[in-house]
């Protein structure tokens, strides 16, 4: 199912060659990918497919690759909606060591619970015709874990084949507890900005997480910049708003800035217009994204 559904009462709004999409926005769903639709198709990657040449790492002759069981065509596919249980836990989840690679699937991936695991559903090169890219957590015996969309906290396991990898050189890291969003690229923190985050019982979840795409703003409120909706949701689906069951946390403005330093938002880590359209120029899709509740000293940016 696309974004559509959660277009709710507002209806409809096209935005170029945009898609819909939820974030969560304070009291507001809002639709509208400013990003190309990937055109036709996704063809399936099945372990052994001729041309579905691995762009991880390559095993070497002497490490033993478990297979890939074959994949039930019946499982779900990963989309905006909440991903299907049975993934791993992330046990580096609040590690804000960089991601430097992510990866992109070229065709419709098979998902798997650990290396030789049991498949659970299938990671698609698109969702919603807005291109996929997904950090790399861990690598184990030929097979890459990566990050897993609509999730918190959880990774999926890939077996060599069917995907390409890209460079990260970006991570934004989100202190909780100073109420605080660095910038770092390759290592090295460029910039921060004081932030509003989740209220009591609607916290911004913790965890690494990536950002998922780009949208723009729905009311004159978000301050006229464009919004990056991330692959964590709500730990608490029910604690939100009705009208924001299904949606992504995000990374938003606000008309003003009376609030930052405070828990207002309904999960979603909120900053300055001149901070966000900085992120906007600088970042791309992919873009790891850690939440803790405080680093073991401040960043030198602080």
């Amino acid at each position: 199912m696309g974004f559509e559904r959660f277009l709710g009462a507002r209806g409809r709004r096209r935005v170029a060659v945009a898609v819909g999409v939820a974030v969560l926005l304070g009291g507001a769903a809002y639709t509208g990918w400013a990003l190309t639709p990937v055109s036709g198709p996704a063809s399936v990657a099945r372990p052994g497919d001729p041309g579905v040449a691995p762009t991880a790492e390559v095993p070497s002759s002497a490490e033993i690759v478990p297979s890939a069981a074959p994949a039930p065509d019946g499982l779900p596919e990963i989309d905006y909606d909440p991903a299907p249980a049975g993934f791993p836990d992330d046990p580096d989840a609040l590690d804000t060591a960089p991601l430097t690679r992510g990866l992109h699937p070229t065709r419709k991936l098979a998902a798997y619970d650990a290396p030789g695991g049991r498949p659970l559903a299938f990671l698609m090169p698109s969702i919603s015709e807005v291109e996929l890219t997904v950090p790399i957590a861990n690598r184990e015996s030929g097979w890459t874990a990566v990050l897993l969309p609509s999730a918190n906290r959880k990774l999926a396991w890939l077996p060599p084949g069917g995907f390409r990898t890209v460079e990260l050189r970006d991570q934004i890291v989100v202190e909780r507890v100073p109420f605080r969003l660095t910038w770092y690229r390759n290592g090295t923190a460029q910039r921060s900005w004081q932030v509003s985050l989740g209220q009591r019982g609607q916290e911004t979840p913790l965890g690494r997480t990536f950002v998922l795409g780009r949208t723009p703003p729905p009311e004159s409120v978000y301050g006229g910049v464009d919004i990056f909706a991330l692959g964590s949701v709500p730990d608490d689906p029910d604690s939100v708003p009705a009208s924001l069951r299904g949606a992504h946390i995000g990374v938003h403005t606000w008309y003003n800035d009376d609030e930052l330093g405070q828990q207002t938002t309904n999960g979603c880590i909120r900053l300055t217009a001149s901070g966000q359209r900085l992120l906007l120029e600088e970042v791309r899709p992919g873009t790891p994204v850690v939440v803790v509740d405080e680093l073991p000293a401040p960043p030198p940016t602080a």
